[in-house]
């Protein structure tokens, strides 16, 4: 039986593709991309860039190819854990793979090497850092010629990066519609006018974008020369990216709930016996995949990544998520991952076909799913009635530690206080006997000092298992 699927989002680069065999991960190396592959083994590219942790490591695989008559050689990369995608990333992962990818151009270089691609999605998150995860992105390099990824790498990094620090930090979204980047001439008509006093934004932003126009209008002129670019004027290039993106900053704070926890209704005693109930249903538990939704600045998250479950973190509000972020760097974490997301409106299945780049429902699920201080910003804010929060939770995962917060609490409160309070059935008994027809409760504890209730619920598909 045939097990080898290709994997959806690998069929742009001829020099070869991913494909799932027997449920793991390889890679097709085709012959037109022998030579380089061979120039980037022995130039020692390829062993400086892993002992670095910049490069994906891989081992040569005896597995049969997908495509033999093209086949030179297949090779298994070390597993990811998880897929993110450049619309998910706060503001300061993003700025850290435009910095890697930048760093390997540049070591590229030293060993006779280009990358012929500067794609965000060639970086993934893998234990506690950013690292490249295309091993055919390089190209032997030829003097003289310019760096064909330059326009992909200023679309995919130094726009949204622009617009990030220098107009709304939101406006990162905008890589979901654009997947190829954004464009430039849109990111020079968005950025405001201070912006060109900026010479890494003027010279590689607005300035490119003028050229690509020019190039477009007279791109019928088939004897127009092709410009040519030594090797030290692309490290001068690549140099002044570095700088432009170094220069540019975004310091989280201003959102609605950016803050939660520093300013939280909880007493010190009954934060810390949620923390303490939580911690030991997770070690009772022991996932190896947890989902904390809606973790604001990772709190809870942590608990879960302690327990050495691999922990996705995520919130809607990108203050929190980049405080989360920070603290990972600062603390070298690698179980962690905080993640930009609105769950009323997750990441979705888009891209060619529809399948180019997989919905984060499609990524999971998870073993265990943390609902903490979340369920009245769905209910209340979002008006999410408990049968559909139930059966949505029941699709990303199996076990689920949620918390009820009753309409007296005063984040509750918060957000009724710019609305009608149309919300019948937001009490405690409908919430159970909503969330009973898809989940099995275990247990439930009140948090001492207050009046919410901590649940520990297991999906009733899944097949049961002992406490």
């Amino acid at each position: 039986m045939n097990t080898q699927r290709r994997h959806p989002a690998s069929f742009r680069d001829p020099s070869g593709f991913m494909f799932w065999h027997a449920g793991a991960l390889y890679r097709q190396i085709n012959q037109r991309y022998a030579e380089h592959y061979e120039h980037l083994l022995r130039s020692g590219l390829y062993q400086r860039l892993t002992q670095e942790g910049l490069l994906i490591p891989h081992q040569p695989a005896d597995v049969p190819p997908p495509a033999p008559e093209h086949a030179y050689a297949v090779i298994q990369p070390e597993p990811i854990a998880l897929l993110s995608y450049p619309y998910e990333w706060p503001f300061s992962l993003l700025k850290d793979a435009a910095l890697l990818t930048l760093r390997i151009q540049k070591l590229a270089l030293q060993h006779q090497m280009v990358l012929k691609d500067a794609s965000a999605y060639n970086v993934q998150w893998h234990q506690g850092r950013p690292i490249f995860i295309d091993t055919l992105s390089f190209e032997i390099y030829t003097e003289g010629t310019p760096w064909v990824a330059y326009r992909q790498f200023c679309q995919h990094f130094l726009a949204p990066l622009a617009l990030m620090a220098k107009v709304d930090v939101r406006l990162g979204a905008m890589l979901r519609t654009h997947l190829d980047g954004i464009p430039l001439d849109l990111a020079a008509r968005l950025l405001p006018a201070r912006a060109k006093t900026n010479f890494g934004l003027l010279t590689h932003l607005y300035f490119h974008a003028k050229a690509q126009s020019k190039l477009s209008a007279s791109a019928a002129d088939k004897t127009a020369p092709s410009k040519r670019m030594g090797r030290q004027a692309m490290l001068g290039l690549i140099e002044s990216l570095e700088n432009t993106i170094r220069g540019l900053s975004w310091e989280p704070g201003g959102t609605a709930w950016g803050d939660y926890y520093t300013k939280t209704n909880y007493t010190p005693a009954a934060f810390s016996h949620k923390q303490k109930i939580v911690a030991e249903w997770i070690a009772r538990l022991r996932p190896q995949v947890a989902w904390d939704l809606g973790a604001n600045d990772g709190t809870f998250s942590r608990l879960a990544a302690q327990a050495n479950a691999w922990t996705l973190a995520l919130d809607f509000d990108p203050s929190a998520v980049e405080a989360n972020y920070r603290r990972v760097k600062a603390n070298h974490e690698t179980h962690l991952l905080p993640l930009w997301v609105d769950l009323t409106n997750p990441s979705p299945d888009i891209g060619w076909r529809n399948q180019e780049r997989a919905s984060l429902r499609a990524r999971g699920p998870a073993d265990l799913l943390l609902a903490l201080a979340l369920i009245h910003h769905l209910a209340i804010g979002n008006n999410v009635p408990w049968e559909d929060m139930a059966a949505f939770f029941a699709d990303w995962g199996r076990w689920l530690i949620v918390e009820f917060i009753p309409k007296e609490d005063s984040q509750v409160q918060r957000l009724l206080r710019s609305r009608q309070d149309i919300f019948a059935a937001y009490h405690q008994a409908a919430f159970e006997a909503a969330f009973q027809r898809l989940f099995v409760i275990h247990e439930r504890v009140p948090v001492r000092e207050s009046q919410r209730v901590l649940y520990l619920m297991e999906r009733r598909s899944a097949t049961p298992r002992p406490l």
